[in-house]
């Protein structure tokens, strides 16, 4: 690499040594895989799961890190940060109030079949949730909205039970 760069192999190593040092401080920590054996990470889902459903927002961000990011695909919404993520959260009037989380799993992390209220007293799939843990705190929160194919391949019911 040295030589690629035109430079030394002490040059290239201190900058290796730079940026990983950088690197370990962007951001919350590497989500753990899904535990489902683990108290812990059963506890930390069922608060979540609580609190998303009660649509209590402050509830909501205590369980987040610090940098906990949440995005929402298609759309290009991203946020970063308990601040930012309840800023959002209280601002949006509480579209998800009253839903219900169907709980599985997506790529070895916790995830839920999010169903909103229909209007007429069931419910409708809306999105899957990608829930990403770290040390005891939700670090992601990844809502995957409007596609039914998510629901099947996650093996969901069409309604919560």
């Amino acid at each position: 690499m040295a030589e690629l760069l035109g430079t030394t192999v002490p040059s290239v190593n201190s900058a290796l040594q730079r940026a990983r040092a950088t690197l370990g401080k962007a951001g919350p920590p590497a989500a753990e895989p899904y535990r489902p054996l683990d108290g812990e990470q059963r506890a930390l889902l069922a608060r979540y799961v609580d609190a998303f459903e009660r649509y209590d927002v402050e509830a909501l961000v205590s369980l987040l890190h610090e940098d906990a990011t949440m995005s929402m695909p298609p759309f290009g919404w991203w946020l970063r940060g308990r601040k930012d993520i309840r800023r959002a959260l209280v601002g949006s009037a509480g579209p998800c109030r009253g839903s219900r989380l169907v709980p599985t799993v997506a790529n070895g992390t916790p995830a839920f079949g999010h169903y909103l209220p229909d209007g007429e007293g069931g419910y409708r799939p809306f999105a899957l949730q990608v829930i990403e843990i770290s040390r005891g705190r939700l670090t992601g929160l990844t809502s995957y909205l409007d596609d039914p194919r998510l629901f099947s391949l996650f093996d969901l019911p069409p309604a919560p039970r």
